[in-house]
């Protein structure tokens, strides 16, 4: 058997102590990561009122908020009170028709609210998510909550962020339902709660390397 003297082993140590904490800020800090956008790419966000931006003036809404932080252009395509079946069937639509890079999906609310059968809401969002992949554009995915006051995402969104490996925004439209001075009513934002959400939305962008 071989021996190590205690500075050998020590230096041998200190090495692979080394080497492990450059594979881990090299391969296990980051998780997914996007593309980097073009100065001429296109966001599209797609959603429902979170997106459409009720409760304020459309200038107002995040969409329009965060074209002006990243200077790129951003399409808002929310409809107020759409649920996520009618969001599956007008999606295609979009995606054919506009020349989309990425994809910022908020929607499934309604769903919620309505009580509809929330695995039917998990396989809608699903079949979105697959349709923009197909076509080559990169998704981000905001979680919204069930309706509890201290909820959370819904489970079914980290589950699709997890399958599809997604950037993914789990706390923020949550915790901002729970500040009443970000809200215009019970479920919508006034423009310093649209403010926040996108920001939140230029953050993960910028942290992921699409900015």
């Amino acid at each position: 058997m071989i021996k190590l003297n205690n500075f050998s082993l020590c230096k041998r140590i200190s090495h692979f102590a080394t080497v492990c904490l450059f594979a881990l800020l090299t391969f296990g800090c980051g998780g997914p990561q996007l593309s980097a956008l073009d100065n001429d790419a296109t966001i599209l966000a797609f959603g429902d009122s979170l997106t459409a931006g009720k409760g304020v003036p459309a200038a107002q809404s995040y969409p329009t908020v965060l074209q002006q932080l990243t200077g790129l252009n951003v399409i808002n395509a929310g409809i107020s009170g759409e649920v996520t079946e009618d969001g599956l069937a007008r999606l295609p639509q979009i995606l054919d028709t506009e020349s989309v890079d990425l994809m910022i999906l908020i929607e499934g609310g309604n769903d919620i609210l309505r009580n509809m059968d929330l695995n039917q809401t998990k396989q809608n969002l699903d079949q979105m998510i697959q349709l923009a992949k197909a076509r080559g554009i990169e998704v981000v995915l905001f979680g919204v909550p069930k309706k509890s006051l201290f909820s959370d995402s819904a489970d079914f969104y980290q589950e699709l962020a997890d399958k599809h490996d997604l950037i993914f925004e789990d706390e923020i439209i949550a915790s901002m339902l729970r500040s009443p001075e970000l809200k215009s009513d019970s479920v919508h934002f006034n423009q310093q709660g649209y403010y926040q959400l996108a920001a939140r939305a230029h953050e993960l962008l910028q942290d992921h390397g699409a900015l």
